[in-house]
C-alpha cells in the first residue's frame, strides 16, 4: 500500500520497482500493489477532506456504506475502493495475506519500521535489519495496519525517509522485497538483489537500538499554533528539559531523556510528535515468553480490573487499580491501546 498520504508517493514508486522485478521472477502467490489517497497524492498533499489513515474504524466504515452516492466526496470513494480490494484479496487467498503499508516523513532521519504488537506480526518483522517502534501504532485509532490485522492480515508499516528523499524509494524498494522474500513468494536466495536490499537497510539503522516503543504522543490541533523546534531528525535522542517545540502556551520540552519520534514539519497533521525510548532484548524475549504462556488471563483476576464482556482482549482499570499497576506491566503482556476516561482506564491488545 502506497500513498494513503498523498503527500508520500515514494511508496507508490517503490511498488512500481518491485513490480518490475517479480514480473521477470517465479513467484508463488499473488503480489498486489495499492494506491491510497491518489486524488490528494495528484494534488500534491497529505488528504483534501480527512486523512485517510484514520478512517478505518468500522462505525466510519459504516457510515460511509450508508451514504447516497451523491453525498461521497472522493476520500470516501477512494476509502471504498480499498476496502472492496483488500476484501477481495483475501478472499481469494490460499495461503496467510501480507500487507506492507509504505510512508515517508516530513523530517529527515532513519527509516524504521512499526505494527501492532502480535507476536506474529513480531515474528514476520524480525528479519528486516531497521530499528522498531512497538505501540505506535497503538497511539492512533482508525490506522489502516490496525484494521487489516484485526482481518487476520500480517501487517507493519515502515517510515522509508523524508518526503523528497530519493533514497526514501530505495529503502521503501528494499523493504518491501525483504518481506516478500518472507512471506514466501519467491525461493530465499533466488532474487539476488535481496542481498543489496538488506545491506542497504542494515547502513541505514547505524547505531541506534534495535526496538524502541512509544512513551506518549503529543496530539495538536490548528488552534495549538504548534511549530516544532528546528532541527530534529527522525529518532534524534534528546535530553530531559531539551526543547523540542513551541505552541500557544509556551515552551514543550523533553521530560526525560529519550527519543523523538516522527516530528512534525508539515502543515496538515494531527501529530505533533511521539516520545519513545529503547527497549532492552532481554525485556523483549521475557514479554514473548509472558504472552506464549497466556498470562494475561492473570488479568482478570486481579482487583479493579475485569474483562471487557463485549471485546475478550480489552480490560477495564478502575481508578485506583490504575495508579498501583505501572502501565509497563499491559505492555509486557500486549496490552499497548490504552485510552483514559472518567474514573476507568482501557487497556487494548490486537489479537495474536
Amino acid at each position: 500500500m502506497g500513498a494513503i498520504h498523498g503527500n508520500e508517493p515514494a511508496g507508490i514508486e517503490a511498488a512500481k520497482r518491485i513490480l518490475a522485478l517479480l514480473s521477470k521472477t517465479k513467484i508463488r502467490g499473488e503480489y498486489l500493489a495499492l494506491g491510497g489517497n491518489l486524488g490528494a497524492m495528484r494534488e500534491g498533499r497529505r488528504y483534501r477532506f480527512r486523512d485517510m489513515n484514520r478512517v478505518w474504524t468500522e462505525a466510519h466504515i459504516g457510515e460511509v456504506r450508508s451514504k447516497k452516492s451523491e453525498a461521497l466526496d472522493a476520500e470516501d470513494l477512494e476509502q471504498l475502493d480499498l476496502l472492496d480490494a483488500i476484501r477481495s484479496a483475501i478472499g481469494r487467498a490460499r495461503g496467510p495475506v501480507y500487507l506492507v503499508d509504505l510512508h515517508t516523513t516530513s523530517a529527515h532521519g532513519v527509516p524504521f519500521v512499526l505494527f501492532g504488537d502480535t507476536l506474529r506480526q513480531r515474528n514476520f518483522t524480525r528479519g528486516l535489519p531497521l530499528p522498531v517502534i512497538m505501540g505506535l501504532e497503538e497511539q492512533l485509532d482508525g490506522v489502516l495496519s490496525e484494521y487489516c490485522t484485526k482481518l487476520g492480515v500480517v501487517t507493519f508499516a515502515v517510515e522509508g525517509g523524508q518526503h523528497a528523499d530519493a533514497g526514501s524509494i530505495d529503502n521503501l524498494e528494499a523493504v518491501v522485497l525483504l518481506a516478500s522474500q518472507t512471506a514466501g513468494l519467491f525461493e530465499e536466495g533466488s532474487v539476488p538483489e535481496t542481498r543489496a536490499a538488506y545491506a542497504l537497510l542494515e547502513s541505514r539503522r547505524g547505531s541506534l537500538p534495535r526496538v524502541m516503543e512509544v512513551v506518549s504522543r503529543h496530539a495538536i490541533t490548528p488552534e495549538d499554533s504548534f511549530v516544532m523546534a528546528p532541527g530534529f531528525k527522525n529518532l534524534d535522542h534528546a535530553h530531559a528539559g531539551q526543547l523540542l517545540a513551541h505552541d500557544r502556551n509556551g515552551a514543550i520540552r523533553a521530560p526525560a531523556d529519550g527519543v523523538v519520534m516522527l516530528p512534525l514539519y508539515q502543515g496538515q497533521g494531527a501529530d505533533g510528535f511521539f516520545w519513545g525510548r529503547a527497549v532492552s532484548p532481554a525485556r523483549m524475549r521475557a514479554s514473548e515468553v509472558l504472552r506464549q504462556l497466556h498470562l494475561d488471563r492473570v488479568l482478570a483476576f486481579l482487583p479493579g480490573i475485569e474483562r471487557d464482556g463485549k471485546n475478550p482482549t480489552r480490560y477495564i482499570v478502575d481508578r485506583i487499580a490504575a495508579s498501583l499497576y505501572p502501565r509497563d506491566v499491559f505492555h509486557m503482556l500486549g496490552y499497548r491501546r490504552i485510552r483514559q476516561s472518567t474514573g476507568t482506564l482501557t487497556v487494548e491488545r490486537q489479537p495474536d
